[in-house]
């Protein structure tokens, strides 16, 4: 279940699920961009490659006609990504997705997004509820990876 959490100029919104399945084989869904939209029903297209300095074009459909363009800002294999966008300190989105090895055949997936800036007052009447769309991904996720 995700939890979310707001100030002024800065939201959060994290979702923590066990999967059971090897962290590698969990982050290799993560990182395999053409068949994303295959199993991830918050997501309707991912344009690009997701490696270290790339830039993304991922389309969602609960913002149909918008184009978000990350960039893949770190990634440890097996452990970690984050994806960044924007200008601080304006507004600035980060999503950060975190593996933890609970044995052979298992692990914690978690995933958090933080939004910040002087402009996210403003901006927050048009943002969705990321609460449902993160706990569908978190679910996706674990159903593609058999566990």
């Amino acid at each position: 279940m995700s939890e979310s959490q707001r100030s002024w100029f800065r939201q959060s919104t994290t979702v923590e699920l066990d999967i059971a399945a090897p962290a590698d084989a969990v982050f290799a869904r993560l990182t395999d961009a053409e068949a994303f939209c295959g199993w991830n029903s918050t997501v309707s297209r991912v344009g690009g490659r997701i490696a270290v300095g790339e830039t993304l074009e991922i389309e969602v459909p609960s913002a149909p006609g918008r184009v978000f363009r990350p960039k893949v800002v770190s990634l440890e294999p097996g452990r970690s990504m984050v994806w960044a966008e924007g200008t601080a300190p304006f507004f600035r989105g980060e999503r950060t997705f975190t593996l933890e090895p609970r044995g052979p055949n298992a692990c914690r997936f978690r995933m958090t997004e933080v939004l910040a800036g002087l402009v996210l007052p403003l901006a927050r009447g048009s943002l969705p509820d990321f609460g449902p769309i993160f706990d569908r991904y978190a679910e996706d996720l674990r159903v593609a990876c058999g566990g």
